[in-house]
């Protein structure tokens, strides 16, 4: 930023005012929030997928046990 710019000049690069309503709301940047939203939601889908996948696993050792001890 140039220290001696006029006032309408010194809103420029990486500083300038975003025009949100003109841009569509794909290429619009996410916000931090956001983001983080959207991995804790990946996180905990990822979290209930292994938790799903332990206790079908946990089911089918008790089955493969009552099998192998009655037979």
């Amino acid at each position: 930023m140039d220290p001696y710019a006029k006032p309408g000049e010194r809103k420029v690069g990486e500083h300038r005012p975003r025009i949100e309503h003109v841009a569509p709301k794909e290429t619009r940047r996410k916000k931090r929030q956001e983001r983080q939203a959207e991995k804790q939601q990946v996180t905990a889908e990822r979290r209930a997928i292994k938790k799903s996948a332990r206790r079908h696993l946990q089911r089918q050792l008790e089955r493969d046990r009552a099998e192998t001890g009655s037979g």
